[in-house]
C-alpha cells in the first residue's frame, strides 16, 4: 500500500511517516511538502532507518507522484494558539486546503484512493474534501474524534491508576468544543466507569476538561501536538492496509444517524481496505445524544458560512 503524506515535512506528517515506518505495515511513503526541503530532508532521515524497520520505499516528491497512492494523507495547516479553538482556524486554512484539493485534481488520482483527512478544523475540511473533489464519501475520512478518544482513554488511566490499555471510552460528535464523552458505555476491564470507587463526577469532569484542552496544552508546552496524533493516524491506516476492519470514532459523512445528515462528524464505525464500511448508532444517554445532534448543528452552520463566502 501507498501512503501520500501532504504536510509530510512538518511535525504531524513527519511522526505520522514514523509510525507507519515503525509498524512496517504500508510498503511507500510519500512526503509532499510546500516546503520542499524540509520534506527531502524527513524523507531522507527516515530512509536511513529502513535497514531497521523494514524495506518501506521512502521519499519526497511533487503532487504527480500522488497519483496512484491508495491513500491520501492530509495533514497540512496552520497550527492553531492555544487560545484559538480548531474551528476559528477555518478562515485562515480552508484557502490553504483548497489549493490541496486542486493540485490532487489536476494531479488526478485513482479512483478507489482513500481521502484520509487530519488537518483542521477536520469536520468541515472532510465535508469539503467530499464535495470539492465530488469524492465517494465512503472513500473520505476525517481523523475526527479518534485523537481526542485516544487522549481520554489515557488520561482517565492516569487518573484511575488503571492501564490505558484496558479503558473502553469514546470521544463522539464533533474534534472541537463541543465534543461528547460517552461515560454510558466507557469500561475498564469490563468494569463500567461509572460505578468505580473515588471516580466520581467531579473525577470525571476533570479527565474531560483536560482532555479537551489536550491539544492546546500541547501547544503551549511544545509548540504542537505531533507523537500522540501519529500515533492514531496510524491506528486508522492500519485496517485499511491490512483488510481487518476496526471500528473506530472517525469523522465521515452520516447518512441519517442520530438524525445528522451530510455533516461530517464522529460516530464509531467500521473502517476496513474500502474505507468506510458501517457506521454504527449506538444507544447513548439522552444527553450524549443531545450533544452530538448539536455538535452536528454547529458544524453545519459553519460550513454554510464555508459555502456563502465561495
Amino acid at each position: 500500500m501507498k501512503v501520500s503524506i501532504i504536510g509530510g515535512g512538518g511535525r504531524v506528517g513527519s511522526n505520522a511517516a514514523s509510525a507507519l515506518q515503525c509498524a512496517g505495515i504500508v510498503s511507500e511513503i510519500h512526503l509532499l511538502d510546500a516546503n520542499e526541503q524540509m520534506a527531502a530532508g524527513e524523507a531522507v532521515d527516515l530512509l536511513h532507518g529502513t535497514s531497521v524497520y523494514g524495506d518501506q520505499k521512502i521519499y519526497a516528491g511533487n503532487y504527480d507522484r500522488c497519483s496512484d497512492s491508495d491513500l491520501i494523507c492530509i495533514t497540512a495547516g496552520l497550527r492553531r494558539k492555544p487560545d484559538e479553538s480548531r474551528l476559528d482556524l477555518i478562515n485562515r486554512n480552508v484557502s490553504l486546503f483548497k489549493q490541496i484539493l486542486e493540485s490532487l485534481k489536476t494531479a488526478g488520482l485513482k479512483k478507489d484512493a482513500i481521502i484520509f483527512v487530519v488537518s483542521n478544523p477536520v469536520d468541515v475540511l472532510t465535508r469539503l474534501a467530499i464535495d470539492f473533489l465530488k469524492w465517494d464519501p465512503a472513500r473520505t475520512i476525517g481523523l475526527g474524534t479518534q485523537l481526542d478518544t485516544a487522549r481520554f482513554r489515557s488520561l482517565i488511566g492516569l487518573e484511575t491508576g488503571l492501564p490505558p490499555s484496558q479503558i473502553k471510552a469514546l470521544i463522539l460528535g464533533e474534534h472541537g468544543d463541543s465534543m461528547v464523552p460517552i461515560w454510558s458505555t466507557a469500561t475498564a476491564g469490563g468494569i463500567p466507569l461509572v460505578k468505580l470507587p473515588n471516580f466520581n463526577g467531579t473525577a470525571q469532569q476533570k479527565v474531560f476538561e483536560r482532555t479537551k484542552t489536550s491539544g492546546a496544552e500541547a501547544i503551549k508546552l511544545k509548540g504542537g501536538a505531533g507523537w500522540a496524533v501519529a500515533a492514531t493516524i496510524a491506528e486508522v491506516i492500519h485496517p485499511i492496509a491490512l483488510n481487518q476492519p476496526k471500528v473506530l470514532p472517525v469523522s465521515t459523512q452520516l447518512a441519517g444517524e442520530y438524525g445528522i445528515k451530510g455533516t461530517c462528524t464522529s460516530v464509531p464505525t467500521l473502517i476496513g481496505k474500502g474505507g468506510v464500511l458501517k457506521r454504527y448508532e449506538i444507544e447513548l444517554w439522552p444527553r450524549e445524544a443531545a450533544g452530538i445532534v448539536a455538535g452536528a448543528k454547529s458544524l453545519d452552520a459553519t460550513y454554510e458560512q464555508l459555502q456563502k463566502a465561495k
